[in-house]
């Protein structure tokens, strides 16, 4: 019996590609010349799509395999992926949640600790000999601070865990109350950023988030406040945060996901006050490959016609 088409939208781990091949027919759409050429000769027999968190699949791909039957994504956020078009077509879409908590709530901790404590900053302090010179100027604490998580979903939970283990106070945003935490929540967003030192957002992208994180709520987390977004960068109004930044209206910021990435804006790249990094979250040989594997079992399970493990609800 011949294999069902899947297309992949653009590169994946190894472990991806090894394990669908002797489930489907792979067509590598981003190695084709001709893209919408490939997608009309291959349409009839593609049955799936293999993609990630960040190149998605939108509706016009969708539309164009009109045999779709389930999406992989290789991520947890699903924000590129259209939804509602995946849901009226009956067509299912899996994510790996869960397998990658851990690595993501670790560099979460990290980049907080890196933008209050200058950890960055204190390295190019000894590599440029300044503290030859001079001791380095004294930095923020985490003493006696409140940390307000924005979302407090599976990563949001892990992520205050950690936080517990350096005396935060914890509170937490979301649109409905988790009766099952023993922490205060704060139905309205504005109200919280003006009771916490440090914002720490973990909320799913797209349209709902977008700019959630805008100049008001910035504001209201004050001069000595600090940011960390390890969630899209799109939940964050960027120019509005480089904005608050330079004129000192936050004291800090620690990014793991900017609004046009891989591109950063030059003002983000020359500031002493921000920490970056490159979408690392999840960066982990560990983590990768576990996702990597939990996409193939999703779509392996679907070929075999049993329920996938991870369906986007």
């Amino acid at each position: 019996m011949s294999k069902p088409g899947l297309v992949m939208v653009g590169p994946l781990m190894p472990r991806v590609v090894e394990g669908i091949a002797p489930l489907f027919e792979v067509h590598r759409l981003w190695e084709a010349a001709d893209q919408e050429a490939l997608l009309a000769k291959v349409a009839p027999t593609v049955r799936a799509i293999a993609t990630d968190g960040t190149r998605g699949a939108g509706a016009d791909l969708m539309r164009k395999l009109p045999h779709l039957a389930i999406v992989g994504c290789q991520g947890v956020g699903v924000d590129a992926i259209d939804l509602g078009y995946a849901r009226t077509h009956d067509v299912i879409v899996t994510n790996t949640p869960d397998v990658l908590n851990d690595d993501v709530a670790d560099i979460a901790i990290v980049l907080m600790l890196s933008a209050i404590r200058r950890i960055p900053q204190g390295d190019r302090y000894v590599r440029e000999g300044k503290w030859l010179k001079a001791p380095m100027p004294l930095t923020d604490t985490l003493r006696n601070r409140t940390l307000g998580m924005v979302g407090f979903g599976r990563i949001g939970k892990a992520i205050a865990k950690r936080a517990e283990a350096f005396g935060l106070k914890i509170v937490y945003h979301t649109r409905t109350l988790q009766i099952d935490q023993p922490y205060v929540h704060y139905p309205r967003l504005i109200e919280m950023a003006r009771d916490v030192d440090i914002l720490m957002v973990i909320v799913p992208g797209g349209a709902a988030t977008r700019h959630l994180i805008n100049a008001h709520v910035l504001e209201a987390l004050g001069p000595s406040g600090y940011i960390v977004n390890v969630a899209r960068g799109s939940v964050v109004d960027e120019p509005a945060l480089i904005k608050a930044l330079q004129e000192g209206k936050i004291a800090g910021a620690g990014l793991d996901v900017f609004e046009n990435e891989p591109s950063v804006p030059e003002a983000l790249l020359g500031m002493d006050n921000v920490v970056l990094a490159p979408h690392v979250g999840s960066a982990t040989h560990h983590t990768r490959n576990a996702m990597a594997q939990l996409v193939v079992d999703n779509l392996k399970a679907w070929r075999e016609g049993r329920p996938v493990l991870t369906p986007v609800k």
